[in-house]
C-alpha cells in the first residue's frame, strides 16, 4: 500500500512506466551524460523510435537533450534531469511495493492443484 492506502499500482507513472522510456531513464541514470547512439544501441532501438520516446520524456522535463559537434560530426547528448531521477525513483518504489505484495501473497498461497496433478 502507498502512504494514502491506495494500491501501489496506482503510483505507476505512464510516462515513465512505458517499457522503452523506463529503459531510457535507467540507462541515463547510470551516467551523467550519454550519447544518443549509445542509448539507441543498448536498447536496440531505431533512431526514429528513440527520438519519439525522447520527445515525450523531454516534454515531461525528465530528460535533457544537448546537440554538439565532435569535430565536424554532429552528436546528440542525453542526460537525466533532477525531475527525471525523482520520477524514476518513485517508479522503482512503486514497483518494489508491488513485488513485496506478490512475494507476501506467494508465501501464503495454497499449493497449485495443477502442479500437484501428475
Amino acid at each position: 500500500m502507498t502512504q494514502d492506502g491506495a494500491h501501489p499500482a496506482l503510483g505507476l507513472d505512464e510516462t515513465v512506466h512505458q517499457r522503452i522510456r523506463l529503459g531510457i531513464l535507467t540507462v541515463l541514470a547510470e551516467t551523467p551524460e550519454c550519447a544518443f547512439t549509445a542509448v539507441r544501441d543498448q536498447l536496440q532501438l531505431s533512431d526514429g523510435n528513440l527520438s519519439r520516446h525522447l520527445r515525450v520524456l523531454e516534454e515531461a522535463g525528465l530528460v535533457g537533450i544537448r546537440k554538439a559537434y565532435e569535430g565536424r560530426k554532429p552528436c546528440t547528448w542525453l542526460a537525466l534531469t533532477r525531475d527525471g531521477r525523482t520520477a524514476l525513483r518513485r517508479e522503482l518504489a512503486a514497483l518494489e511495493q508491488l513485488v513485496t505484495r506478490l512475494r507476501a501473497a506467494d508465501a501464503t498461497a495454497p499449493p497449485d492443484p495443477a502442479a500437484q496433478a501428475g
